[in-house]
């Protein structure tokens, strides 16, 4: 019998892991690596649901960079 898995990851460890390291820390526990990916992921999704919001009220249906940018700003 398969192993079952998890959902498929949006964002990869490795860049994210290399990305901590950038930033001056030395080593990075593989916890933190998950913790900081979910926090992203979520924070992604808040933003896009914004911004899906500002192309719905000017009936859109292309959410541009500047939508994300206003977004993120909320």
């Amino acid at each position: 019998m398969a192993a079952k898995k998890g959902p498929k990851a949006f964002i990869a460890k490795a860049p994210i892991r290399r990305l901590m390291k950038a930033e001056g820390a030395g080593l990075v526990a593989e916890e933190a690596v998950k913790i900081l990916i979910d926090k992203l992921v979520a924070m992604g999704a808040d933003v896009t649901k914004e911004a899906v919001k500002l192309v719905k009220t000017d009936k859109r249906k292309r959410v541009t960079a500047a939508d994300i940018a206003a977004a993120a700003r909320v």
